[in-house]
């Protein structure tokens, strides 16, 4: 099993970053992953004593596919966000750690979803928290790392006659070893991805979000409904909890303990 990829996603519902490295360490996920979100208005969210929330209480691909059509970058130095669109054509620039500019990116959201929203959503933060999907189920598994097998995506695209995007389902690692499907059978299993130990917990259930094209920001296949039909269950990739610490890179190898 090879990494071939490294993503994550600053702001949760907007774009994937690309890599080429992440450090790992127990008790973190993903450096900046998912560490922002901008939470609908009538969500209740505290910085200092934060609680997870369903994804349904943030803009969210599952509900706001638009988001999609954005493309995003966050600068680690200036605490800057970037927002372009496909054309490259840059829509906004704000330091997302000043008033200022998180009353800009509030705006901007409002303005660009306005069948969406009745009032601006608000961007949150609070150290130490991610808006992960798993986030509710726990702890531990808010900072639970996901990982995609790309030879079931191929698989899966093979068995539905079209073309399956790997972004659609947003996973932190992106890996390759030929054998569709086998991720599903590791969990409870000890993996070493590079050096870092990592245990798998629990396969990654797919929610309509995955319907959206990320190259068009069109829902044009049911993925979850198309999975369960299929396979029996709707299930693509895994989440697995960061036992030690270390670099990860593409090119490095994932391999059973």
């Amino acid at each position: 099993m090879i990494i071939q990829q490294l993503y994550r996603y600053p702001v949760k519902g907007l774009s994937a970053e690309p890599l080429a490295h992440v450090s790992l360490k127990p008790g973190y996920g993903f450096p900046r992953d998912r560490e922002f979100a901008l939470a609908l208005a009538s969500t209740t969210f505290d910085p200092v004593n934060p609680k997870p929330a369903p994804k349904t209480r943030f803009l969210m691909l599952m509900k706001n596919e638009a988001l999609s059509s954005l493309v995003t970058r966050y600068n680690d130095d200036t605490d800057e966000l970037t927002i372009s669109n496909r054309e490259g054509e840059q829509l906004l620039k704000a330091t997302l750690g000043t008033k200022q500019g998180a009353d800009a990116v509030e705006a901007f959201f409002f303005q660009f979803l306005p069948e969406d929203l009745d009032a601006k959503p608000r961007l949150v933060q609070s150290s130490g928290h991610q808006f992960t999907d798993v986030s509710v189920v726990s702890k531990d598994m808010m900072h639970a790392i996901s990982l995609i097998n790309l030879a079931s995506v191929r698989s899966f695209e093979e068995t539905i006659g079209a073309a399956v995007h790997p972004l659609r389902f947003r996973g932190n690692i992106y890996f390759d070893n030929d054998k569709p499907w086998s991720e599903l059978d590791m969990v409870g299993q000890q993996l070493l991805i590079g050096d870092v130990p990592v245990e798998v917990v629990q396969r990654t259930r797919r929610c309509p979000a995955t319907q959206v094209n990320p190259d068009t920001a069109e829902r044009d296949i049911n993925v979850p409904a198309l999975l369960q039909q299929h396979y029996g269950h709707a299930d693509m990739g895994i989440y697995a909890e960061i036992r030690g610490a270390g670099t990860v890179r593409p090119g490095d190898k994932i391999r059973l303990a």
